[in-house]
């Protein structure tokens, strides 16, 4: 039966910690730290660092941008530990953070530190979880797309948010903004994403009011607790979080959202979506929509939106490894992702359908 919690390894060559500076580090700062530490690495993931910290009998999570990053506003430690912050009294699905360090002397980069919360995180190998059988996955798929709905009706207020994001114009700036990155990174030519950017920038929608949102909201990024599917007990991975339009949000979300029949490349990424007892991607939108009362009618522009912003998430991180950034060997299959979401966008435009 497949192991149902989420793991850390041995420490990737050429991401190891400095232990030398980082033990004294949290035996001043961290209140209750004894050392010495062990260190895992969490390897799933093609973003910021993700590293296990275990001493006295107490594990804890440190987060660091990756080694070679130059992604400008992108592995921001401080804005991730800023949102989780002001999230963890209004919304009881964050972990807690413990300890922000903005000195990069102490490890090369900013880097914070967080409560470990210990459960199941849904992955392409789900298919031998106990209790995941075809009515438990429905249960984790609604518990998954009612917790996005949770998300967007965080009270901004009550977690001082209210200025943390520009929601008015939000849409145009997200495709401007994702645009001139795949323009920066691009490596190879593709005519299928300059179809998606023109057409983006010719059907804007009209802003709606906003909302607290994630932003990368998908099955490897919530924790699940062991026996329980019926809730998620923790909400991962807040560093592209900030108050925009939510449907921009969902687009995301669908965007990973793959169904029996789609590409073998999308489905990859997209973890147990396909797998039977999940709703479809035009299910998703609707349970949203009753969830949260918004209009749907025109979720094809976001799930276009979001296939470009995925299309191009993967651009930048190729674009790293092509440069020799990084070494995992896992980025140079990355171009494939960037064309399987592009070919999609396209089958979508001229079919109309998600």
């Amino acid at each position: 039966m497949t192991n149902p919690l989420d793991t850390p390894r041995d420490v990737r060559k050429g991401e190891e910690l400095d232990l030398s500076r980082l033990t004294p580090y949290l035996a001043e700062h961290l209140p209750g730290f004894e050392g010495p530490i062990e260190v895992k690495q969490f390897p799933s993931g093609y973003s910021n660092l993700t590293y296990s910290l275990s001493f006295g009998g107490r594990d804890v999570v440190l987060r660091r941008a990756p080694f070679g990053a130059q992604v400008k506003g992108g592995h921001d430690m401080s804005r991730e530990w800023n949102i989780l912050s002001a999230l963890a009294p209004v919304f009881d699905r964050v972990p807690a953070p413990l300890l922000h360090c903005a000195d990069e002397d102490v490890l090369g980069a900013p880097f914070y530190v967080m409560e470990r919360v210990r459960g199941v995180i849904l992955r392409n190998d789900a298919a031998g979880i106990a209790g995941l059988d075809e009515s438990g996955m429905h249960t984790a798929c609604l518990a998954l797309v009612d917790t996005l709905a949770d998300i967007h009706s965080v009270d901004l207020e009550a977690a001082g948010l209210t200025e943390f994001g520009r929601p008015d114009g939000y849409v145009q700036r997200q495709v401007e903004g994702w645009t001139r990155r795949w323009e920066a990174s691009k490596t190879d030519e593709m005519a299928a994403m300059d179809i998606a950017a023109r057409w983006l920038a010719d059907n804007l929608p009209g802003d709606l009011p906003g909302a607290m949102i994630h932003n990368d909201f998908k099955y490897d990024n919530v924790v699940y607790p062991a026996d329980d599917f019926t809730r998620v007990a923790a909400v991962l991975d807040w560093e592209l979080a900030t108050v925009g339009d939510p449907l921009m949000d969902l687009g995301t979300s669908l965007a990973y959202w793959s169904e029996a029949g789609d590409d073998d490349v999308l489905q990859t990424v997209a973890g147990p979506t396909g797998r039977p007892g999940n709703l479809t991607r035009r299910e998703v939108a609707a349970r949203y929509g009753e969830r949260t009362g918004t209009d749907v009618s025109n979720i094809l522009f976001y799930y276009v939106a979001g296939l470009f912003k995925v299309a191009v998430i993967g651009q930048q991180i190729y674009a790293r490894y092509k440069q020799g950034h990084t070494k995992d060997p896992r980025f140079g299959g990355l171009i494939f992702l960037v064309a399987a979401a592009a070919d999609r966008a396209a089958d979508v435009l001229e079919s109309g359908e998600i």
